[in-house]
């Protein structure tokens, strides 16, 4: 165990211990030492490196928030015996989430996670198992339910404003900012992601589940590495290769390279911390080892009958989405563009902010018509800010039953798995072939 620091907490706060003090994580400890100081608070963070764990603790004292105990990630148990939290944070490498929602779980506390709940569907029965076994709560923290666009496009499609969907175009554009960052660090590794069809698109795919009121039923994919990694560095002529920043020449000269030493929490995180677990933030992704898709394509067939086609690309020249719902009475089209960014787990009001945003309803045999959106401020176009108060603030009734549970979890990230699936076979994946997810 670290520090040994007191924890005064006030009669009738939600105690909360936290598990992985990598870039995610102030996004909820920085929200509860501010905003929620009068109904939450910390009082144990776990990490697999001290290093960030005493960054997390002096960025909370900064905020106002007493400094907390903290546990090396074999003494998490010790951690909740403890600090006896109500429920655990988990915002570690996507793997081992499962890990510590469990054990989380089987020690008494409820659980808010980070998304991907988990990457495949064994880690995946294991959550269902401990929840049933314990009785026990999983939220999986979906902020793009809350931007009051996705919000909003759940309002028309549930009032039948094109009445029946029956299918649903949807593009999802990283650029060469925040596209180009998941292959510089941990998530390069189809072993610790499930790929951006998992780690990323579980956001997506959660979006549509969540707008239509629906499951996946089968999918088809297709997905290749055809930017980033060496070969594809090598095919455009490239002939210069360097394997991180830290220390190149090279990387000098490549626009794709991130430089640590600039940006003060990823030093204080991860360049400062790599003594202690040799996790390096800043690879090139244009080097070796990268087991991940950059271009992704599925056919997506719903419960409902709805079909989807989706595609991601992860070196756009613009960041952002469009999507498209065909109906028996219209269309309804969908427009965001995104400010791009990389997750320094210090800039989250950056994270996400819009640029511009346009829903276009186009009734059967009549005008077009601009929807208004309500105003948004924060990151994830808004939908940090929202979150965070249902997660944190004085319960409310929420008309759009946005909060998700571990069944939604499950079948955000099933579509992924599946297109995985897809990808290595060439065939149709029957979802429930995989694992039948309840609803």
């Amino acid at each position: 165990m670290g520090q040994n620091t007191e924890i005064s907490t006030a009669s009738g706060k939600k105690r909360y211990a936290l598990v992985g003090t990598g870039g995610r994580s102030s996004f909820f400890y920085s929200a509860i030492a501010t905003d929620y100081s009068s109904t939450s608070c910390i009082v144990g963070l776990c990490d697999t490196n001290q290093t960030r764990m005493s960054y997390a603790n002096d960025k909370l004292e900064s905020l106002g928030h007493a400094k907390v105990p903290t546990f090396l990630a074999a003494d998490f148990d010790a951690m909740i015996k403890a600090t006896k939290p109500d429920e655990v944070i988990v915002t570690t490498m996507d793997r081992t989430h499962n890990i510590y929602i469990v054990r989380a779980l089987e020690l008494g506390c409820n659980v808010v996670t980070e998304k991907p709940m988990t990457i495949d569907a064994p880690r995946c029965r294991e959550i269902f198992s401990a929840v049933d076994r314990t009785g026990k709560s999983v939220r999986v923290t979906f902020n793009y339910r809350y931007a009051p666009h996705n919000t909003k496009v759940f309002e028309l499609l549930r009032s039948g404003a094109i009445g029946t969907v029956t299918s649903v175009h949807f593009e999802w554009m990283l650029n060469t900012s925040h596209g180009a960052d998941y292959f510089r660090r941990w998530h390069r590794d189809k072993r610790n992601s499930g790929g951006l069809l998992v780690h990323k698109s579980t956001h997506h795919f959660d979006l549509v589940n969540f707008w239509l009121q629906t499951r996946p039923l089968s999918v088809y994919a297709q997905g290749d590495l055809k930017f980033y990694g060496r070969e594809n560095a090598e095919k455009r002529g490239v002939t210069k290769f360097y394997s991180r920043t830290r220390g190149s020449e090279l990387a000098k000269d490549d626009p794709f390279a991130l430089d640590l030493e600039t940006v003060p929490a990823l030093k204080v995180m991860y360049l400062d911390a790599e003594h202690e677990d040799g996790y390096y933030r800043d690879q090139s992704v244009f080097g070796d080892g990268i087991s991940i898709e950059d271009t992704m394509n599925l056919l997506v067939r719903y419960r409902n009958g709805a079909v989807m086609s989706y595609s991601m690309t992860a070196y756009a020249p613009w960041e952002g989405f469009r999507v498209n719902f065909n109906g028996t009475g219209g269309r309804l089209e969908v427009e965001v563009v995104e400010n791009s960014y990389v997750n320094s787990g210090g800039e989250q009001a950056l994270e996400g902010s819009l640029e511009r945003r346009s829903i276009l309803l186009r009734p059967l045999f009549e005008k077009p018509r601009e929807i208004e959106i309500g105003g948004s401020t924060g990151a994830h176009g808004g939908g940090d800010t929202v979150l965070l108060n249902d997660l944190f603030g004085e319960p409310v009734t929420d008309e759009y039953m946005r909060a998700a549970s571990h069944i939604d979890g499950a079948a955000s990230i099933l579509t992924g798995i599946a297109a995985n699936r897809s990808i290595a076979t060439g065939q149709v994946v029957y979802v429930d072939d995989i694992l039948q997810v309840p609803g």
